[in-house]
């Protein structure tokens, strides 16, 4: 069974839930193109660091999800999460400079999860309806919003799980 990104859930809303997050370890590449290209783009890095394209050469059990974010106009950063078992210390460096490892700290989060495919259009109708709901409880965004994708694109998309989040404040 893939291992997922964990989280706690701290409150349920009708249309998303407020997630604490704990420090975890990623690894990231920055990609040009529009959604569904970059997507693309930076998947084939990361999957080849995971193989074992790092200075360890340590092959790493895929995990789950696969995290999209717009970055720098035209670019977006896509992210592998690695085993929770990994830390600073034991996580292997990139040797393709394009790859950055990096540790992401604890944070909150409001996740809005759906089924179906993914495409841009998909993402900024979720996104603007989970931006919508965080104003309306109350709550304080910060950064800007990102997409996980838990399914392979040959999984129906009436069975994938996806979800646009953003980090919130309080």
């Amino acid at each position: 069974m893939t291992e997922k990104q964990p989280y706690e859930v701290t409150k349920a809303f009708k249309e998303f839930e407020l997630r604490h997050y704990p420090a975890g370890m990623q690894i990231e590449t920055i990609v040009q193109g529009d959604f569904m290209t970059a997507g693309n783009r930076g998947f084939r890095p990361l999957v080849s660091f995971i193989s074992g394209n790092n200075v360890k050469n340590q092959s790493i059990a895929m995990t789950a999800p696969v995290i999209q974010q717009p970055s720098n106009g035209s670019g977006h950063s896509v992210r592998f999460v690695l085993p929770t078992s990994m830390d600073a210390k034991s996580a292997p460096d990139a040797t393709d400079s394009k790859v950055k490892v990096i540790e992401v700290p604890a944070h909150n989060a409001a996740a809005r999860r759906f089924s179906g495919s993914w495409n841009e259009e998909r993402f900024e109708s979720e996104g603007k309806a989970l931006l919508e709901a965080v104003a309306a409880e109350g709550l304080a965004s910060k950064g800007s919003l990102y997409f996980s994708r838990f399914d392979p694109p040959w999984k129906p998309g009436f069975l994938k799980r996806n979800e646009v989040l953003i980090q919130v404040t309080n």
